[in-house]
């Protein structure tokens, strides 16, 4: 029982897409990890697909690369086949946003032609494509920080980008559930709001995650449950930058404080959510429970990856992990929040 309908067709198109969106979410990761993301100084949204194909072009590109204060300060005396590799990697990272464009187009102009997409769903989805339109100017206006004064993108460029990329994944995956024609779910108030509070709590916590990557964070204060030798470091310490809101966004042990403080809500929420349903018998137990045991694995390879000083391998299977616990809640959330037609209340389930 859903407000908006397609064919099979297009839900299986909608599903592709959402992966690819988790793809790239974990090349992006990767790209930041390997100190690759600022290896293309240039925005050539059409030639760029193709990467340097001779000697010569792959050394023009690394004096482009050569340029800029990274080189400077991190690589400077790299060889050519070192560059090569964080080249293709960012590389592969935009030839994927385009490989993602195309796969949301395409078929969508062609279900648009043959009339399979109507009303509304028409509409949502076209915002959704703006928005990946959008996300890759974001991704130039994110890379270009970094090409002049920093050694590094801007964090708060990179966390709006990291955000941005999650945003339209959970679009996708809120759409395919309206999509799924899962029968609304009589639940309460309170297990509502919770559920989209949680949905809430895990944007914000990716956002505050991209921060922490933009900040090299996770590569330090690698111990748990202390953090900077106390369960809660000192104030001065945490907000010892001027203004006050800059420590949010600049300290770096604000910042990963905050993660954990926000992780720990996350869990707590989670867990008193799948409780408050199963003992309900009302709302989506089932999802519920899902949900909570994600964010328990979510937050186990969080402490595993800090533990470790980071390592690329955890790092990107924890940055996994937050996708798949963004689709879960968003999922959660999107079936809690169906309207019910009051002619169809008498047969909804209390619990699935």
């Amino acid at each position: 029982m859903s407000d908006i309908t397609a064919p099979r067709s297009v839900r299986v198109w909608l599903i592709v897409v959402a992966a690819l969106i988790g793809a790239i979410v974990l090349v992006g990761g990767a790209t930041r990890l390997t100190e690759s993301g600022l290896s293309i100084v240039e925005w050539k949204p059409i030639t760029g697909a193709l990467p340097p194909l001779s000697e010569a072009a792959w050394q023009a590109e690394f004096e482009k690369y050569k340029t800029i204060p990274q080189y400077e300060a991190i690589n400077k005396g790299m060889a050519l086949q070192d560059f090569k590799t964080i080249y293709l990697w960012e590389w592969g990272h935009r030839l994927l946003g385009r490989v993602i464009g195309a796969a949301f187009l395409l078929p969508f102009l062609w279900f648009l032609w043959r009339g399979a997409i109507r009303g509304g769903l028409r509409w949502r989805l076209w915002g959704i494509f703006a928005l990946g339109g959008i996300q890759g100017a974001v991704g130039w206006w994110m890379v270009a920080s970094g090409l002049t004064q920093r050694i590094s993108v801007s964090p708060y460029r990179l966390a709006f980008h990291l955000t941005l990329a999650c945003l339209i994944f959970a679009a996708i995956v809120w759409t395919l559930q309206r999509l799924s024609g899962a029968v609304p779910l009589d639940a309460n108030t309170r297990i509502r709001r919770t559920a989209v509070a949680l949905l809430a709590l895990v944007i914000l916590q990716i956002y505050i995650g991209g921060l922490v990557a933009g900040l090299d964070a996770g590569m330090n204060y690698n111990t748990w449950p202390l953090i900077d030798g106390a369960i809660m470091p000192s104030c001065e310490r945490l907000l010892f930058l001027s203004p006050l809101w800059k420590n949010f966004f600049e300290n770096d042990l604000t910042v990963q404080f905050v993660h954990r403080c926000t992780a720990y809500a996350i869990w707590l929420l989670a867990v008193f959510h799948a409780v408050d349903a199963t003992r309900a018998r009302r709302g989506a137990v089932s999802t519920a429970h899902a949900l909570a045991a994600m964010v328990t694995l979510q937050a186990a390879i969080g402490i595993a990856t800090l533990l470790a000083g980071t390592p690329i391998g955890l790092a990107l299977f924890h940055q996994g992990g937050a996708v798949v616990t963004l689709g879960i809640a968003t999922w959660h959330a999107a079936r809690l929040t169906q309207r019910v037609p009051a002619e169809h209340l008498s047969a909804i389930p209390a619990s699935t």
